[in-house]
């Protein structure tokens, strides 16, 4: 018996956040996450799975319109077709109070009850599947307290959108403990919300699949859904099943033994290869980070934007690559504050090390940036995965970050004047 797990599809997230970056495919990445949930039921069918279980956030928020919801029911209805039954429930971002529009879902399709633990149960193939939906986004107590104990005469499955006791980068909602999970005598726990795959334990199994297509460059790598075999009701494999359509990734390249931007070129078109390889013919949506203490510093930083051009041509040559960002943070092998005491670059730099660490300094500067948040566009103001965080702007720690910026550039336009 073969059963399939999955959870946060978010389909049709907005993704506002790419209108800012310049040339970006915010067609094809947008529209990622419907062709990930129709791999998703291609995939159930291919294996021939007796039963489809969904640990909530298949939607990002309310729908903008009804094409949302019919798009998902098309989907549910070759479940149907095939005689799959599918159980859900809803998590933070489809809770009852977050989505407005509903449709009738195929016969096929449970979605449980937000009200209280509900269990069904599939005689013929001896399998329980119990859960509670989220009636409201913001569920902090602990749903499975009144999750019952599993049939010992049936294999038992509990569905859950949680946190577990924390996990970094995702809200703390439906707290639970591993204790409190392998307490139920349930024999696996089809857990959602947290975006990464991750095996939490193995007995009984407890399992985030992660979500099925990546949103941005926080969620980089394969990403798909967990395929439980089970026989003589007990878990014989669980598998990870790629569903994804567009692969995010970071190209990190350490930049310390490179003597030139030639070098650090070479670096980067290696790894766009094997990204681009990894990707397995999907788009590749890459991140470029560039790091180390390098002979080539002052070259990268003086001319940024011919850097930047010249590694968005490299992934035009590397197969079906885009890069979202270009980030330089290099420094030079030599502390100027240091070994250049008595010149005005010596000087300044002094002065940005002392004024980076007194708060009391910076804070003086808030006020230059007050109105910037209110300039941005409403896309790079609320998107997931927006390439400007509004929270940051103006802060300490932005205002540093900043100051040391600037002060490459300086230094690397006077070398660059001096040659």
């Amino acid at each position: 018996m073969k059963i399939l797990h999955a959870a946060d599809l978010h389909i049709d997230s907005p993704l506002g956040g790419l209108t800012a970056y310049e040339g970006a495919p915010a067609e094809e990445i947008r529209g990622a996450t419907r062709r990930a949930a129709e791999n998703l039921v291609q995939t159930a069918l291919d294996h021939e799975v007796c039963l489809v279980v969904l640990a909530g956030d298949i939607f990002d928020g309310d729908w903008p319109d009804y094409s949302t919801g019919l798009f998902w029911n098309e989907q549910l209805g070759r479940l149907h077709e095939a005689g799959v039954p599918v159980v859900s429930v809803t998590g933070n971002h489809d809770a009852q109070s977050q989505i407005s529009r509903n449709l009738h879902l195929p016969p096929n399709v449970t979605q449980l009850s937000t009200s209280k633990p509900q269990t069904i149960t599939f005689d013929e193939l001896e399998v329980e599947v119990i859960g509670q939906g989220y009636a409201t986004r913001d569920v902090m107590v602990d749903l499975t307290e009144a999750y019952p104990d599993g049939d010992p005469k049936l294999f038992s499955i509990g569905l859950l959108h949680t946190s577990l006791n924390g996990r970094p980068g995702h809200t703390n909602y439906a707290p639970t403990s591993v204790e409190a999970l392998r307490a139920k005598g349930y024999q696996y726990w089809a857990l959602g919300h947290v975006h990464s795959r991750e095996v939490v334990h193995d007995d009984p199994w407890i399992v985030f699949p992660g979500n099925t297509q990546g949103r941005h460059a926080r969620e980089t790598g394969p990403k798909g859904a967990t395929l439980l075999t089970v026989e003589a009701g007990v878990v014989a494999a669980v598998e990870h099943l790629v569903l994804d359509d567009v692969r995010w990734d970071i190209c990190a390249v350490d930049a310390t033994h490179c003597v030139s931007t030639d070098d650090v070129h070479s670096a980067v078109a290696e790894r766009f290869s094997a990204i681009a390889t990894g990707a397995d013919g999907r788009l590749g949506a890459v991140r470029v980070e560039i790091t180390g203490s390098s002979p080539a510093h002052e070259g990268l930083w003086a001319n940024r934007h011919d850097f930047e051009a010249d590694i968005r041509s490299l992934a035009n040559l590397g197969g079906r690559l885009w890069v979202e960002k270009v980030k330089v943070s290099t420094n030079r092998p030599v502390d100027l504050a240091a070994t250049r005491d008595d010149d005005a670059i010596g000087a300044l730099a002094k002065h940005i090390e002392t004024l980076r660490h007194d708060p009391a300094a910076l804070a003086t500067y808030e006020g230059a940036f007050a109105d910037l948040t209110k300039k941005l566009g409403a896309d790079a103001r609320t998107a997931e995965g927006s390439p400007v965080d509004p929270t940051r702007i103006g802060t300490a720690e932005q205002l540093a970050e900043q100051l040391d910026a600037s002060l490459e550039l300086v230094v690397a336009l006077l070398a660059e004047e001096r040659a």
